[in-house]
């Protein structure tokens, strides 16, 4: 199962309107749109998930989970594969995508460089919610250093 590119461009402009949202509020209020589409991204990719692997055999160990993230999973939503998956073996994972979709468009300008979060919160609450679903509780954090390239992290949260 991948999104086709009929459902690829909805799901674009529902991301751009999430992204619009964020950015016409300020203060308080900007922080209560950045946690709602956080939590839309988790409820989102907790379904998505669940249909996406609903023929998969069960995953070995957590390694092996993650590297279905890197090929399957982000070939299924964005249409390439993560560039790039580290890990300390520790709980940490680093996802480094060279050319995120989502940052793409503002890539040209670095007028955007300070506000580039708010366009990859959507896709953390994504990552954290596939991961519930999968039986991993996780934090999702990114960093980007040049556009369009961002690091989501991944910090399993261990009992």
């Amino acid at each position: 199962m991948s999104i086709s590119e009929a459902e690829e461009v909805p799901f674009q402009l529902l991301h751009g309107e999430l992204v619009k949202h964020v950015l016409t509020r300020t203060g308080n209020d900007r922080v209560k749109a950045l946690s709602d589409v956080e939590s839309i991204g988790f409820s989102s990719g907790y379904r998505l998930v669940e249909k996406i692997t609903r023929e998969h055999p069960k995953f070995k160990d957590e390694l092996e989970l993650m590297k279905f993230v890197c090929k399957d999973y982000w070939m299924c939503i964005f249409r390439k594969q993560i560039d790039n998956l580290r890990t300390n073996h520790q709980g940490v994972y680093v996802l480094q995508d060279k050319s995120f979709k989502y940052l793409q468009p503002i890539s040209a300008s670095k007028q955007y460089f300070e506000d580039s979060s708010v366009f990859l919160v959507f896709t953390c609450g994504l990552l954290r919610g596939s991961l519930a679903n999968l039986g991993i509780k996780s934090v999702v954090t990114t960093e980007v250093v040049s556009l369009p390239a961002v690091k989501f992290q991944i910090q399993v949260q261990r009992n």
